[in-house]
């Protein structure tokens, strides 16, 4: 099985920056790609960025510019790097990995559990 792991969420003012970060582990045996994904209240959960094994890179158009993605291939982290954060950001993150799983060497889908992100003054 694999897990998946958030951390570094919290209270941050308007302008301000957060750094997420998500930790794989478990019967890894490969990581085909990661992703963040955010819910604000009331609002469909939508793709934020994602990295694949090769180091590609993809990025909500509306937050290009602010948000920068990026791994440890070596420690099975994701990390989210915001800056000039708006309270419009304000959501619920979660980590999402597409995992190559020693078990079946299928590609096994996991969330993690959340992490929570408040924009306010």
């Amino acid at each position: 099985q694999v897990q998946l792991v958030e951390s570094g969420g919290g209270l941050v003012q308007p302008g301000g920056s957060l750094r997420l970060t998500c930790v794989a582990s478990g019967t890894i045996f490969k990581i085909n790609a990661m992703g963040w994904y955010r819910q604000a209240p009331g609002k469909q959960r939508e793709l934020v960025a994602a990295i694949t094994d090769d180091g590609s890179t993809t990025y909500a158009d509306s937050l290009k510019g602010r948000f920068t993605i990026s791994r440890d291939s070596a420690k099975n982290t994701v990390y989210l790097q915001m800056d000039s954060l708006k309270p419009e950001d304000t959501a619920v993150y979660y980590c999402k990995g597409a995992i190559v799983i020693v078990e079946t060497l299928g590609e096994f889908g996991a969330w993690g559990q959340g992490t929570q992100v408040t924009v306010s003054s």
